[in-house]
C-alpha cells in the first residue's frame, strides 16, 4: 500500500512504547490542567487524584524517553536489540528530532512533578505541560511544511485532547462523590469549548498532511486517519450521550444513573486507548501524502 512502511517485531515494539508515551503526556499534561480549572470546584480527593496521575504519568513519560531511545537505536542500526545500547547509534538518535524532542519533554515532564509543591510548584507544571506539548511539534509528521501552522495547530489539539483525557479518571470517581453530578456538569459545558478546538485543529492538520480528501482513500495514511477519525466518532457520541442523559440523570439522583455514567466513562477511556494505538501506528508506518 502506498506510504506504509515495512512493520517488523521492532516497529511493533515502537508503536506501543510511543502509545504509551502519548498516553502519558496527555495525562501528565491533562492533569496539571485539570488541577487548575477545577481548583475552586472538585473535592480535594478529586483533585489529589488528577495531580496523583500527572506525577505518575510523567514519570512513566521520562521511561518511554529512555525506551523509545534505545528502540529507534535498533532499528537504525539493523543489528536488533543489541543495537538500542550501541553508544554509537543511540548518539545518531540524539542527533535526531528525536533528541530534540526528548530534551523538551524531559524537561516538560521533571517540571510536572512540581505540581505536588504548593503554589510555585503549579505554576512551574503548567510551564512544564507547555514544553510537553511543544516537543510533540518538535518530531513526525509536524515537521513537514508549513512548519509554523502545523506545530501550532498540533500543540492546540494536544492541550485540548489532554485536558479531555485526563478528565476521564476524575470524573469517573467524582460520580461517587457528594458534589460529583455539579463538578460533572461543569465540565461538560467547559469540555464543549475543548471538543470545538480538538476538532477544528484536528480537520485541519489532517487536510494540511493530505492535501485532497481523495487522499485518504489512496494511501496508508489516509487509512489509518479515517479508522483514527470513525473511533474519535464514538469517543464524541460517549461523551454527548454523558452530557445530555447521564449527567442529568445523576444530578436528578435517578436509580443506577451512577453505574451507568461510570461504565460509560470507562468506555471512553478503552476508546482512547484505542486512539492512541491508532496515533502512534499513523506516526510510525505511514507517510502524509503531501510528503510522497
Amino acid at each position: 500500500m502506498t506510504g506504509l512502511a515495512p512493520i517488523d517485531g521492532l516497529v511493533v515494539l515502537a508503536i506501543l512504547a510511543k502509545a504509551i508515551g502519548y498516553g502519558a503526556a496527555l495525562l501528565a499534561v491533562g492533569g496539571v490542567l485539570f488541577s487548575f480549572i477545577f481548583a475552586k470546584r472538585a473535592e480535594v480527593s478529586i483533585l489529589r487524584l488528577a495531580r496523583r496521575i500527572a506525577v505518575g504519568a510523567a514519570l512513566v513519560g521520562l521511561a518511554m524517553l529512555a525506551v523509545r531511545f534505545g528502540i529507534r537505536a535498533a532499528r537504525i542500526s539493523g543489528m536488533g536489540l543489541e543495537g538500542a545500547t550501541d553508544p554509537v547509534m543511540l548518539g545518531f538518535v540524539w542527533e535526531s528530532p528525536l533528541g530534540t524532542t526528548a530534551i523538551w519533554r524531559g524537561i516538560g515532564e521533571l517540571a510536572i512533578l512540581a505540581i505536588l509543591v504548593p503554589r510555585i510548584g503549579q505554576w512551574i507544571a503548567l510551564a512544564g505541560s507547555v514544553a510537553v506539548a511543544i516537543s510533540f511539534a518538535q518530531v513526525g509528521h509536524a515537521l513537514g511544511e508549513p512548519r509554523a501552522a502545523l506545530a501550532v495547530l498540533l500543540v492546540l489539539h494536544l492541550l485540548a485532547a489532554a485536558f479531555w483525557v485526563s478528565a476521564l479518571v476524575p470524573l469517573r470517581r467524582a460520580a461517587l462523590a457528594r458534589t460529583g453530578a455539579d463538578l460533572l456538569h461543569f465540565f461538560g459545558n467547559v469540555a464543549v469549548f475543548g471538543v470545538a478546538i480538538l476538532i477544528i485543529a484536528g480537520t485541519s492538520l489532517a487536510w494540511l498532511l493530505s492535501g485532497s480528501v481523495t487522499e485518504l482513500f489512496g494511501t496508508a495514511y489516509g487509512l489509518a486517519l479515517l479508522l483514527k477519525v470513525a473511533i474519535v466518532a464514538v469517543l464524541l457520541g460517549f461523551a454527548a450521550f454523558n452530557k445530555v442523559r447521564l449527567v442529568p440523570a445523576l444530578r436528578a439522583e435517578k436509580p443506577g444513573s451512577i453505574h451507568a455514567l461510570r461504565r460509560s466513562i470507562s468506555m471512553e477511556i478503552l476508546a482512547v486507548v484505542a486512539i492512541l494505538l491508532a496515533t502512534a501506528t499513523i506516526t510510525s508506518v505511514t507517510t502524509p501524502p503531501v510528503n510522497l
